[in-house]
């Protein structure tokens, strides 16, 4: 500490031009959205004030409501898909059974490092209605009536995004998890089996506990991945069919570049920034109650 306290003007100095990239990207953009929200501006011409006008044509408008709702649908496929299936895959292989981990382990995490428009032109091939594999292999087993216009029905596009998310991003988790439990002293380990506590019983009681702080992490990344998430949707439906899989952030995108109402898109901005914190609150309040 004492070293640390002598070199903190160096530290400090080292930490200032990321502060400042960080400060100059992140939160002065933020700050000025809240300001444009209370504008009505088209990008071109004076900006004009209209106060609270946004918000409450927003909490009157359907549309963001049913992208909200979609976002709360890959919310819940993050939280009970990624997270799970992460801490599934990591739980295995942190096991003694599993024979060739570094095999596995690449092979989970590979589709994290692959570009998403790449992953989003991927899954778009594989959800083709005439040529995809996915339609193709129901044929061949002599299911033609599963056959689905998967991005083109508004029944199943959202799902079938959330598919390919939970493809994507298991493996991120898998790697966080699998660091956690990997620090996971094994002296506590021993005691809790020589007390008697094994199998789903340790992991419950024992492990999971122990790396609540990393859950509660990924609990928050999750969040606000899911509030914010974008490109993958962009690139394989822009929000269709008829606003099907449009999220709060999509709708963002369309309201200020396509419709030229950057003070309305400012607003939705403002309410995914808003919702965010208000999400990742509520969630870390009730798994701090649960891994306690």
């Amino acid at each position: 500490m004492h070293i640390l306290y002598r070199k903190r003007w160096l530290i400090a100095a080292g930490l200032l031009p990321a502060l400042l990239v960080y400060i100059l990207f992140v939160i002065f953009p933020i700050f000025n959205s809240v300001y444009y929200s209370f504008f009505d501006w088209d990008g071109f011409n004076e900006k004009i004030w209209v106060g609270w006008d946004n918000f409450e044509e927003l909490w009157k408008d359907s549309v963001f409501w049913s992208s909200f709702r979609h976002n709360m649908i890959f919310l819940l496929f993050a939280l009970f898909g990624q997270l799970t299936l992460g801490l599934l895959f990591a739980v295995v292989l942190n096991g003694k059974i599993i024979k060739g981990k570094g095999i596995y382990r690449s092979v989970f995490f590979m589709p994290v490092v692959l570009s998403t428009v790449v992953v989003s032109l991927f899954w778009s091939m594989m959800y083709n209605y005439q040529i995809g594999l996915i339609n193709n292999l129901l044929i061949q087993l002599g299911l033609d009536s599963w056959v689905r216009n998967w991005l083109g029905e508004p029944g199943f596009a959202v799902f079938a995004i959330c598919i390919a998310l939970m493809w994507q991003y298991s493996g991120f988790y898998m790697v966080i998890f699998l660091s956690a439990l990997q620090s996971v002293p094994a002296d506590v380990l021993e005691a809790a089996e020589i007390d008697g506590a094994i199998g789903f019983r340790k992991t419950w009681s024992v492990t999971l506990p122990m790396i609540s702080g990393t859950i509660l992490t990924s609990v928050a990344l999750c969040i606000s991945y899911a509030l914010k998430t974008f490109d993958m949707i962009f690139v394989m439906t822009k929000g269709g069919p008829n606003h099907a899989t449009e999220v709060m952030a999509t709708y963002m995108y369309h309201s200020s570049f396509s419709s030229l109402r950057y003070g309305y898109g400012s607003a939705i901005s403002t309410a995914i920034i808003v919702l965010s914190f208000i999400f990742i609150f509520v969630s870390r309040t009730i798994m701090q109650k649960i891994l306690r």
